[in-house]
């Protein structure tokens, strides 16, 4: 493996940080939408206790995640391409709510909604908001989880990743010294008996 050092170190450091609180997340629909008909107009909300810019993003009934957009602190979004406005979505935060609009729906806006924060270097995402059209809620599941990532997003689950960077970790910051130093250790004992002879 080609891995920096320092970057193992930060990794490392990274995993040592306290966690300073948690984050509370609900996402709903402040309408009913379990008939949703084509053409209809979807409105969700991320609600949050804090103030950090929030992501939306869809996972589609095959399981691919796409990103919809980014709403900043300040209220400014970005969607996807770096576009400020998109012909699909609008978005906005009012007080610590994260709005998306779907403009008009579609069958390829069916899937689940998830509202995603970055917060103390930490991804938090919120439980999914299934949004299909009648019949169809039933066959897909709501919850984003690292062990049930589509293959399309993350070739691996995230706690394997997790567990082999440890494993290189402790080869690097615990191995290779300790073998450094039973060989300075070789060469103290190989030097003592060559003088005392």
């Amino acid at each position: 493996m080609d891995r920096s050092p320092a970057l193992l170190l930060l990794l490392t450091l990274g995993l040592c940080e306290y966690r300073h609180g948690s984050l509370e997340m609900k996402v709903r629909s402040p309408k009913d939408i379990t008939q949703l008909r084509v053409g209809q107009r979807l409105e969700l909300e991320c609600q949050t206790d804090k103030n950090s810019g929030a992501f939306w993003i869809h996972q589609d009934k095959s399981g691919t995640l796409h990103f919809i957009v980014f709403i900043s602190s300040v209220s400014q979004t970005t969607f996807s391409r770096d576009q400020r406005t998109s012909p699909r979505f609008e978005a906005s935060k009012h007080n610590s709510i994260y709005l998306l609009v779907v403009k008009s729906f579609t069958p390829q806006d069916e899937g689940n909604y998830f509202c995603m924060m970055n917060f103390n270097q930490m991804l938090f995402f919120s439980p999914g908001q299934p949004a299909f059209l009648p019949g169809q809620q039933h066959l897909h599941p709501t919850s984003l989880s690292p062990d049930k990532m589509p293959s399309t997003s993350c070739p691996r689950p995230f706690s394997q990743l997790m567990q082999e960077d440890l494993e290189y970790f402790c080869l690097i910051f615990l191995w290779v010294p300790l073998a450094g130093l039973c060989l300075l250790l070789l060469q103290l004992l190989a030097t003592t008996i060559v003088l005392c002879r």
